[in-house]
Parts: structure tokens; sequence; C-alpha cells
């Protein structure tokens, strides 16, 4: 059902609304179909409804789940390369996946016209969140919605600076060749040979669909995006470096992108009924700006409450101890105690594939971290440390006391339009 550009004279009553409709609403929707919730009344608020392939998102995990028919490709091995060599990594039981968005999208405009979702075409302004239901205001301040729950999953920057904010800024090609290129049995993970810069790490990475169809890509992390011409001369050198001839091969598109990569917290559930979904409720890594497998753990828990009569409030993204140790990551990263090179190298070369995947998604045990910190540089990572310790004090002090947690009842606005 759709609404576009009108003015109810009372707002549409449900009893959940997805504020923004990107990847995270995408995966929800789809999630609360999988769960057969079509007796739900659900309500979808964004201006725009997602189409065709406007993203790529690469993540790993176990074969056979519920993505696998829309993926593009997967690869059972990948290569991590620095200038002293080549790691080939094997990563069975889980894999490296690339899932493109239009098929996501698709799935999820399906999940929304067998729930029987109203779509409301309107730009949402601020939540207003009584403590038994949400409204859901346009900028003009219109009730557009009211809603039990209210998931909002539109960008927003942390509820306050991160002692470390970087980015993960990339561009990528997709490039398409006349006769076979490219290895579809393996993909290249992290490439290290790019020149790095003065304050941050840079890596190319490549994911081939076919031996003649590939996205190549060129990734920074660091505290400032570059200019359209550095991106395409780095995409240019790391061609290069990959032997590709750009002249025998067609850029078929272009993929842009920044992800915050912030010890800022990021508060993701602002009022007793709204609650984040996507970056702006944690699911990005801090360390690496990964956020996919997040926002699909995010999306399952969803529809696992609703689907048992619970409020579907997900858990934290990732455990309280990895976002410490992200942000002691960042901080040796910004502070130069420790090269980007380095420490990835490290990072796979002492932990075991699997490992690595895992910690980097969040789910590894409390003595599997030790084991990954363990093989960290010990007196740079310790200088880090303290730093942050100090860093996390000071900020403390500034503060005051400690905020008073989210009421359970009263009116409050829970935010404004995304920025």
């Amino acid at each position: 059902m759709w609404q576009r550009g009108r003015v109810h004279p009372s707002p549409v009553e449900v009893d959940l609304a997805l504020v923004g409709g990107g990847g995270a609403a995408s995966l929800v929707l789809a999630a609360l179909d999988r769960h057969d919730l079509a007796g739900l009344r659900v309500a979808v608020v964004d201006p725009v409804r997602k189409r065709g392939q406007d993203r790529t998102w690469a993540f790993w995990g176990a074969p056979g789940g519920d993505l696998d028919p829309l993926l593009s490709a997967s690869w059972s091995r990948v290569d991590v390369v620095t200038p002293a060599g080549r790691r080939v990594l094997p990563l069975t039981p889980l894999r490296y996946a690339m899932l493109r968005s239009a098929p996501v999208y698709d799935r999820a405009a399906a999940a929304e016209r067998r729930l029987g979702a109203v779509r409301i075409g309107a730009p949402a302004g601020a939540l207003v969140d009584d403590g038994d239901r949400v409204t859901v205001h346009d900028p003009e301040g219109r009730p557009l919605v009211r809603a039990g729950w209210v998931l909002d999953s539109r960008p927003r920057p942390p509820a306050r600076p991160g002692r470390t904010s970087w980015l993960q800024h990339f561009r990528g090609w997709w490039l398409a060749a006349d006769r076979p290129t490219f290895d579809p049995g393996r993909a290249v993970l992290m490439d290290f040979r790019t020149p790095q810069p003065a304050r941050g790490v840079s890596f190319g990475y490549v994911l081939p669909v076919d031996d003649r169809y590939a996205l190549v890509e060129y990734t920074e992390f660091g505290p400032a995006v570059l200019t359209d011409g550095a991106y395409d001369a780095a995409l240019r050198g790391y061609a290069g470096l990959l032997g590709l001839d750009l002249t025998a091969l067609r850029v078929r598109e272009v993929e842009n992108g920044v992800i915050p990569m912030t010890d800022g917290p990021f508060v993701a559930r602002p009022s007793p009924r709204v609650v984040r979904l996507g970056t702006a409720g944690g699911a990005t890594r801090p360390s690496t700006g990964f956020t996919f497998s997040a926002m699909l753990r995010q999306a399952e828990q969803v529809a696992r409450a609703l689907a048992a009569g619970r409020p579907p409030v997900p858990a934290p993204a990732y455990p309280g101890r990895h976002r410490w140790m992200d942000a002691v990551a960042l901080r040796a990263l910004d502070r130069g105690h420790v090269g980007g090179v380095a420490f990835f190298e490290r990072l796979f070369d002492r932990n075991p594939p699997e490992r690595v995947l895992r910690f980097l998604d969040g789910t590894t045990s409390p003595a599997e971290d030790l084991a990954v910190m363990r093989s960290s540089p010990l007196l740079p990572m310790t200088g880090a440390v303290l730093g942050d310790a100090a860093g996390r004090l000071r900020a403390r002090l500034r503060r005051g006391p400690a905020s008073a947690p989210v009421p359970e009842a009263g009116p409050r606005a829970a935010g404004q339009a995304g920025s």
C-alpha cells in the first residue's frame, strides 16, 4: 500500500513502523516475512523506494543460510597480500560472500506485499514517544504514523564525538573483460601493497563474480575522505599492481562509500519504544567499518522477538569488550603506536583465519579474544590501553554524573531527520 505526499487527517495506526527503507529495514522486512508475521500491522516511512544495484555487501558466515540464493558469488578461501608476500586463507567451515543490493531490495518489496505493509513516501522528522506509542512526524511536524514500536535506521552521528574518529572510505570499479581475466575461485580480502597514507591504512581488494567480471576496490581507513581524482588515481595504481590492462576493460559501475569508524557512542534505544538499527544502532564495527553481519543479526533478533510476543529490541551488536578493544586499536593506529599494515599482518599471521573473521564479526569467546590480543604488538598496544583509559577518565570528568537510563514513560522526542 503506497501513500505519497499525503497529509492524513489522523496518522496511520500500526504495530511496527520502520523509519528508513534501506538495507537494515529490508533485512527486517524479509525476517518478518520469514517468521510468518502476516498479522502484524507494519508501516515503512521513507521518501524513496530502494531499487537496483546501489551497493555491495561482503560478509562471511557458514554456507546454507537464508541469503544463499541471493548471493552473486562466494569463496572458501581468500588472499591477504602484503609487500612481504601473499597469504592464502582457507575459511572452512566459513565462506566469504558477496551480496548485491538489488535482490535484497526485491525480496523486501515482496515481503512488504505479503505482510500488507503500508508504505508512506514522505521523509520522517521527530519521533515522539509517550511510553505507550510513538508518533512519527514529518519534518514540518505533521503526524504520519502512530506505532507501538519504531525501528529507526536513518544515519546519524554518535551521541557525542569519539576520542578517535576515523572513516572507512572507498571507491570501487566493476570491471568487465572480453576474455578470461579474473580467478573466480579466489577473492582478495585485503591487499596492502597500495601506497600507505601518512595517517591511516589503505588496501585494495578484488571480488570476482566470474572470470570476466569483478569488483576492484580501493579502501582507506583514516580521518578524511579523498577527492574524486585521488580515488581514481589510487584505483588506476592498484589495477597496475594487479597487472590489469585498463584499456582492455570496461568500467560498468562505480561504487563509493563512507562509513564511520569511531569509539563515539551510538544510542541504540533513545526512548522506551524507539529502537535504532544499522550504523545508528551500533551495527558498524569501529575498528573495521564492517556492518552487514550485525544488521543481519539485528533483523533476525527483531523478528524472533515479535514472533514470541516480546519487544523488538535486539541485543547489542558487539560485546562491550569488543567495543573497548576497538577503541584501543583505533587509538593505536591513529596515534601511530602501530602501523596499519603491521597490525593486520600480525592479526592474520598469528591466528587461524576462522578466529580472525569471527572476531571481526563480534562472535568470538573471551578466550579467543585474549588470543587475538596476544597477537598484537605488546608495548605499543599497552600504551594505547593506558591512553584510552586516561581519555575515558577525562571524558567522564567533563560530562559529570552518568546519564539517566531510558525512561519508561512520558513524552519524548526521540529523533530528527537523519544527517
